[in-house]
């Protein structure tokens, strides 16, 4: 389908639609200084004129001069809190005369349209769908979400300075795996630049009023497209870093990094493709209640390796490597490929700058 277009003034009727349809909109909103995902109701609740400044460790929201609402890149917060909830009740049970009875938590799961989707962020969920559909085995909570989510992408015209998606097999034009694409065209007449890649989302655009984009207009979109995808902030090679990696488990650098890691977990929760998670089990003063909950966990946090008699992973160093090596390397080996999209999140949300691209060219000089 040829792209169409509507002006910037009627986006705030799209997201009306959307929720005239039943569907609760996820989309960007501004929350303690920074963009997140969260509901919105309104085309006011957009962080509409603001952008994003990030770099190692660092990130700051900056007034435009314009009110776009798209023009910022990503923030600390992944769609993947959507699909997979950081904590999750599954079941629970209840001691009634002497007899435990259980019961399984229902998934809550509705109509859910992900407003703002970046290419690099479709990536990542394309990286979980293999992991909790594809395998052998089926997470039936994570499918039951996933089945009831309408997808608005929206390609970026602006590389920030810690991504690097063009890198990792992505880049800042949404390809696939979208119900509806944007394409947020700002100057003086701004308008958006609308594709459809399945029958809902052509339904759903066959409500707005549209017309074609022209010939000329699709070329500079193009061209602005191009330009970003040469602006990235940040570079990776991959050809041959799994086994750069794989060969690199007793190198001295590991050590030079954990120096500087805080083994905070930053990196493994902005990112939106890790999926570590542990059980607990909860249970009040009583006796007479108990819950089992899954919550994220991470390769950073001591716990996680625990076997029989203590952590396999004492060390800062290994865990740092755990978490690098598995990301870039044996990730391939399990899912046939990368576990990074290039989105630049654990790069501005670590504390102390460490970057990723950094270390993984300082062990290819090594090499």
């Amino acid at each position: 389908m040829s792209a169409l277009r509507f002006e910037a003034n009627r986006f705030p009727l799209f997201i009306d639609l959307l929720r005239e349809r039943g569907y609760r909109v996820i989309g960007p909103t501004i929350r303690d200084g920074a963009i997140i995902y969260d509901e919105i109701q309104h085309a006011e609740d957009l962080p509409a004129g603001w952008w994003d400044l990030q770099n190692n460790g660092s990130y700051r929201l900056e007034k435009r001069e314009d009110d776009a609402w798209f023009q910022y890149n990503v923030g600390p917060t992944s769609w993947k809190k959507f699909l997979y909830p950081a904590e999750e009740r599954l079941w629970q049970s209840r001691l009634e005369e002497g007899i435990p009875h259980f019961s399984e938590d229902a998934v809550e799961a509705p109509k859910t349209a992900l407003l703002g989707v970046r290419s690099c962020e479709l990536k990542a969920m394309a990286i979980q769908d293999k992991i909790f559909m594809d395998g052998t085995f089926c997470d039936e909570r994570y499918k039951a979400r996933r089945s009831q989510v309408l997808i608005i992408g929206v390609d970026c015209l602006r590389a920030g300075a810690t991504c690097f998606c063009t890198s990792m097999g992505g880049g800042p034009k949404v390809e696939g795996g979208y119900d509806i694409v944007l394409t947020e065209v700002v100057g003086q007449e701004p308008y958006f630049a609308a594709r459809t890649g399945t029958p809902t989302g052509r339904e759903i655009l066959a409500e707005m009023e549209t017309e074609p984009v022209s010939e000329e207009a699709r070329a500079e979109i193009e061209r602005r497209i191009q330009e970003t995808a040469q602006s990235m902030g940040r570079t990776l090679s991959t050809h041959g870093l799994k086994e750069i990696l794989a060969e690199s488990h007793d190198h001295p650098h590991w050590t030079e990094v954990a120096k500087r890691c805080l083994n905070c977990a930053n990196c493994t929760l902005a990112c939106p493709t890790c999926f570590c998670s542990t059980v607990e089990d909860r249970t009040d003063l009583t006796g007479d209640h108990a819950e089992r909950w899954r919550l994220w966990d991470s390769c950073f946090n001591l716990s996680f390796s625990y076997l029989h008699g203590g952590s396999v992973r004492q060390s800062g160093a290994s865990r740092y490597r755990q978490w690098m090596t598995h990301k870039l390397s044996s990730w391939v080996d399990q899912f046939g490929e990368t576990g990074c999209v290039g989105c630049g999140r654990c790069i501005t949300w670590c504390p102390v700058g460490i970057d990723i691209t950094e270390e993984a060219a300082r062990f290819r000089e090594e090499r």
